[in-house]
């Protein structure tokens, strides 16, 4: 470690804000006393520390091309550490979102994604996780750690914001919420914007949604088959919703309009936030509304939505009830609708209660289905694989049992079975309470690493790898495993503790092969039948045990994406914040042809060129309510499918006389040396048009010169 660099850490974090988890930027930086600025009346941190710049030769995604720091100076930028597994890099990706809302001209947020498993470090996996998450910002592939190392981080998710001037300001390990960020920038910004060192030109970056085609289901996640009533239930998660259907693939039912949000009612209108795990008791549907960190009901008679669990609020706590100062043995239960839960991945029913994979405190929960109580019932809230006993006497206590990230169940009459992905283990919790968590297949066993013990290995319960497993079946005494970063479905035989791999090809790369998958996340059983949700594939599969592990594909017949995307109108008036005004002097026009044309030209700084990707566009609107100039179409956007520098808007004419016209173009352009940053610029034209038969000419020029 280099004591320096550590230093400038140390001041920059617990001078700036306390509670700072210290990191280090042991590496591309030189020395503190070279990067320490001292506190000045202009500049509102006491402490910058320069940064390094990126490695040239990184992929970039979601982005044109690789950014470097220094073209974005004059921008807040937001190094956000994550990898696309980890429970705490979600949560703050909302967070992430309202910033990039709040601040658009102002702060460019860029994710380093530095893997944790072996298939987190394919370019072609994360752009599925920037898909999946809807991800709005660049994302560059740091698969080997080197800008990891760079800055010294320990752990995900790690941020670092670097001010308009290019030095490092602020640094944080762990979970944050978007006030944090905002509070600071709001007093910041004033500052920086009065020095001019603030560049608030609009950016915008080629994101890989851009060119996504919409398929009938979106990521599904999790699914349920029911045998006894022939239906299946799919999370059908990034469209928001639940499809019913039957075994065979006939669509019965959509539960859900397709928007975000948190509303109870009726099917059509009521809202979820891509959910997950669901459990099905008689005529009732529970659902993990995972990213609401709420637990829904849908009855299926009456064809509605309730909210039965949570807040709809991300709980900071694992532990409802505790205070400080309480006196052990404490009950830590809590109403369920007082009570704040985060990240339902998964559920079960059983005996009047609803057992809940608990993702986000790493935890088992149990609520009651009248409604009287909700808690913890397995795990201790330390992220790890520990066996023990079900929960500690206080908060956090060890010798008890850990999980990690649990996200799919499964049971018979004494054990639930649990995917803990985190620790690409299957564990068992007892239902009854004397007994202890066991582990089916894992690391429980190690003396450390057991969070990193992954692999794709199959053989003995005791030697078999798993990596990153999101779901879990029983049949019989067989469990079946989806066994997510493998792209595999594995059969575990409770008696023999056998672990063999029954379908799916290592890289999960073939769509068109038989046997493959991309990351399944969900998996349910009826009629010997295996239903896999294969989530980047957007499809559902069957795996039929009686043929062979067969593997096909389930066509769910009459389902369409939802109507609502929440896309942008693109046949709106483009929005033209900061737009600069040129003032065009009177000019005389003829009709050619019975039209009479604008040339708009725009003229870019040197190294710059239209994007041809990007949604150039432009609204011509007449200032008069009448006049020589038709009238159809007056303040339409008409988009430009191949931008140029130069356009022509031909304007029908059906007379002669004066006409104030008006136009609004929007224009995006990027460097010419390839890379991702790419600007968003806007001109306002008024043109005073006098059209006369024998005009000199029947094209107007109006050009704009972007500035520098």
């Amino acid at each position: 470690m280099n004591p320096r660099a550590y230093l400038v850490l140390r001041l920059l974090g617990t001078i700036t804000f306390a509670g700072l988890a210290w990191l280090t930027l042991c590496r591309g930086l030189v020395s503190a006393e070279e990067n320490e600025v001292p506190r000045t009346s202009q500049l509102p941190f006491p402490h910058r520390v320069a940064v390094p710049e990126f490695p040239a030769d990184m992929a970039w995604l979601n982005t044109r091309g690789p950014l470097k720091l220094k073209d974005l100076r004059g921008k807040f930028v937001l190094l956000d550490f994550w990898t696309y597994c980890c429970i705490n890099c979600i949560h703050i990706l909302p967070e992430l979102k309202k910033l990039e809302q709040a601040y658009p001209d102002q702060l460019v947020v860029i994710g380093i994604h530095s893997a944790k498993f072996d298939t987190e470090q394919n370019s072609r996996n994360i752009s599925e996780a920037i898909l999946r998450y809807e991800i709005e910002h660049p994302v560059v592939n740091d698969h080997q750690h080197r800008i990891w190392n760079m800055f010294g981080v320990r752990s995900w998710p790690t941020m670092i914001l670097i001010d308009p001037d290019g030095k490092a300001v602020y640094a944080r390990s762990g979970e944050f919420k978007f006030e944090l960020v905002d509070s600071l920038l709001k007093q910041t910004l004033p500052i920086y914007r009065a020095q001019n060192l603030l560049d608030e030109t609009p950016i915008r970056f080629d994101l890989l949604a851009h060119d996504a085609t919409e398929t009938p289901l979106r990521f599904p996640g999790k699914i349920l088959a029911d045998e006894a009533s022939s239906r299946l239930f799919i999370a059908d998660s990034n469209h928001n919703r639940i499809v019913i259907a039957d075994l065979q693939g006939q669509l019965k039912d959509v539960v859900g309009s397709g928007k975000i949000g948190q509303h109870d009612g009726p099917y059509s209108a009521a809202t979820f936030n891509h959910p997950q795990g669901m459990a099905l008791d008689g005529d009732i549907l529970y659902v993990a509304d995972t990213e609401n960190h709420l637990i829904r009901k849908v009855d299926l008679l009456n064809r509605t939505v309730s909210t039965i669990a949570g807040t709809g609020v991300q709980a900071r706590s694992a532990w409802p009830g505790f205070e400080q100062g309480f006196k052990p043995p404490v009950k830590f239960v809590g109403r369920p609708l007082k009570t704040q839960i985060s990240s339902p991945w998964a559920l079960w029913a059983r005996d009047g209660q609803l057992y809940i994979a608990m993702a986000g405190p790493h935890q088992i929960w149990r609520m009651a289905l009248d409604g009287s109580e909700i808690g913890p019932y397995a795990g201790n809230g330390r992220e790890d694989i520990v066996d023990g006993p079900l929960l500690p006497r206080e908060p956090y206590g060890q010798g008890y049992s850990s999980f990690a990230q649990p996200s799919g169940l499964v049971a018979d009459d004494t054990w639930l079975y649990v995917a803990d992905s985190e620790g690409s283990s299957i564990r068992a919790v007892p239902f009854d309470p004397e007994l202890q968590v066991k582990t089916i297949v894992g690391s429980a066993q190690l003396p450390q690493g057991r969070l990193f013990a992954f692999g794709d290995l199959d053989g003995t319960a005791a030697t078999a790898r798993l990596q990153h497993a999101l779901g879990v079946t029983l049949v019989d005494d067989h469990l079946y495993v989806a066994d997510t970063y493998n792209h595999k479905i594995k059969e575990i035989d409770l008696q023999s503790s056998a672990v063999v791999t029954i379908a799916g090809a290592a890289d999960g790369t073939a769509d068109e092969q038989d046997n493959a998958f991309n990351e399944p996340a969900g998996i349910s059983y009826a009629d010997q039948k295996l239903y896999v949700a294969d989530t980047n594939n957007h499809r559902i599969r069957t795996v039929d045990l009686d043929e062979g592990h067969r593997v096909d594909t389930l066509i769910i017949r009459g389902l369409a994406p939802p109507e609502y995307r929440g896309d942008e109108d693109q046949e709106s008036e483009p929005e033209l914040p900061g737009a600069i005004v040129e003032l065009v002097d009177p000019v005389q026009v003829r009709p050619e042809q019975g039209h009479v044309t604008i040339r708009a030209v725009v003229n870019l700084p040197e190294g710059w060129k239209m994007n041809p990707l990007a949604p150039m566009g432009y609204v011509v609107r007449l200032e008069q309510d009448s006049g020589p100039v038709g009238r159809e179409g007056n303040g339409k956007f008409t988009r430009v499918e191949n931008p140029v520098s130069e356009i022509d808007m031909r304007l029908p004419v059906m007379g002669t006389g004066q006409e104030s016209v008006q136009i609004f173009l929007k224009y995006y352009y990027c460097g010419q040396d390839g890379g991702g940053l790419c600007k968003v610029g806007g001109v306002i034209w008024t043109v005073p048009l006098q059209i006369a038969a024998d005009a000199p000419t029947s094209v107007v020029t109006v050009s704009h010169t972007v500035p520098r």
